[in-house]
């Protein structure tokens, strides 16, 4: 069977297992998945705000229905290919949350005219130009909010440059359409406990309620007031003058989130699956048939307190061995083997055994796969298969 052309309405064989399956391929546990949504959803619902998913992790429509509020949205996109993919499938409400390119416009307006109402992103007089120019040319206004920077992390207009801000949203008052401000706290990702999490997230909140309060002092619109990352949603304890959250990775979670505190090993709904192929049982060394191509490159831990090498090795059921990780990777080949420093000792496993892999970055080890196989807490069997999709 074809996974990669795999549909989802067919069911899968009922011996489809993870000793079945071919590796290295991805699996999901829709147990962890769900209840990570579920976690969030109920802590935004109880600060009365709204939640808008970030789609760019899973790029899947399969996912995204379950994360979503509803079929049509609201969610949060980072590529118009996912604009464009979940627009097919009927989500109407998104923000495409990169700063527009004004070549891209074109591809937006096209979307905007079958009904979606996407919103684009810009933090420069040019963009906000470019949108005013493409709207007039369109006989439509195109919906734009202007990025605030509220930590040096990135991107955005500073909150206290007043009269930047206020030029980009007048140029879009008049020739576009002002929806908004948002931000993005990616300083959040530095880790630095719960009281320096407390504040990026007081930080992100400050700086959009004021740059909305400035553009309505200046007499202009300001309905949408955005922020958004995955640690901040779960630090904020005030989110007074926000009307959404955006957050993605919250939904998969990974091993940089637990090591900055934000989940625990065991609510890591992604892994990789991997077959031993060999040792060199000299150098202390398993050998799996899941190198870099299949885990990523990302050694997005590599700079805190516990460096996860290339990923976390676990047994079939999704149970962390004790120090045990991917501690290099070459294409096609995963080198298992005990963390430096530590003194547990590698599980015993012969060539043609399996194992999974937690990955670094979720994002970055999805996009290595076009299928999901999805399973379920500590079973083996493999429900079904949900496509996702990469790509600009």
């Amino acid at each position: 069977m074809d996974l990669t052309t795999f549909d989802p309405s067919t069911r899968l064989a009922a011996t489809t297992t993870l000793e079945t399956l071919e590796t290295p391929c991805l699996v999901l546990d829709a147990e962890r998945m769900d209840r990570n949504i579920t976690r969030l959803r109920n802590r935004l619902d109880g600060m009365g705000v709204s939640l808008r998913p970030h789609l760019k992790t899973a790029k899947s429509i399969d996912v995204a229905r379950r994360v979503m509020s509803a079929p049509e949205g609201p969610a949060t996109v980072s590529t118009l290919k996912e604009a464009e993919k979940f627009a097919a499938d009927g989500v109407r409400d998104m923000i495409y949350a990169v700063g527009i390119a004004p070549a891209k416009l074109a591809r937006v307006v096209e979307l905007r005219s079958k009904g979606v109402d996407l919103v684009v992103v810009l933090d420069t007089l040019e963009q906000a130009q470019a949108v005013a120019a493409a709207s007039r040319d369109a006989g439509k206004r195109i919906p734009a909010m202007i990025e605030i920077d509220c930590d040096g992390h990135r991107s955005g207009v500073v909150a206290a440059n007043h009269a930047q801000l206020l030029e980009i949203g007048k140029i879009l008052a008049a020739g576009a359409e002002l929806r908004g401000v948002l931000t993005h706290a990616g300083d959040s990702y530095k880790g630095g406990g719960v009281a320096e999490q407390k504040r990026y997230a007081e930080a992100e909140r400050l700086a959009v309620v004021d740059a909305g309060r400035l553009l309505r002092d200046g007499g202009l619109p300001c309905p949408v007031v955005s922020v958004g990352s995955t640690p901040t949603a779960h630090h904020a304890k005030d989110l007074t003058g926000v009307t959404e959250v955006r957050a993605g990775v919250f939904v998969f979670f990974d091993l940089v989130m637990a090591g900055i505190g934000i989940c625990q090993v065991d609510d890591i709904a992604l892994s990789v699956l991997a077959t031993v192929i060999g040792h060199q049982r000299e150098k202390g060394w398993i050998i799996t048939d899941g190198g870099w191509m299949s885990l990523s490159r990302d050694r997005g831990t590599g700079k805190q307190a516990v460096d996860q090498g290339y990923g976390l090795v676990c047994d079939l059921e999704g149970n962390a061995y004790l120090d045990i990780i991917v501690a290099d990777a070459n294409q096609e080949h995963g080198i298992i083997a005990v963390r430096p420093g530590s003194d547990a000792r590698l599980p015993d496993l012969a060539v043609g055994d399996r194992v999974r892999i937690l990955p670094n970055h979720a994002c970055a080890t999805a996009a290595q796969h076009s299928v999901y196989h999805v399973v379920r807490g500590g079973s083996h069997a493999v429900e079904t298969c949900w496509p996702r999709f990469g790509g600009w």
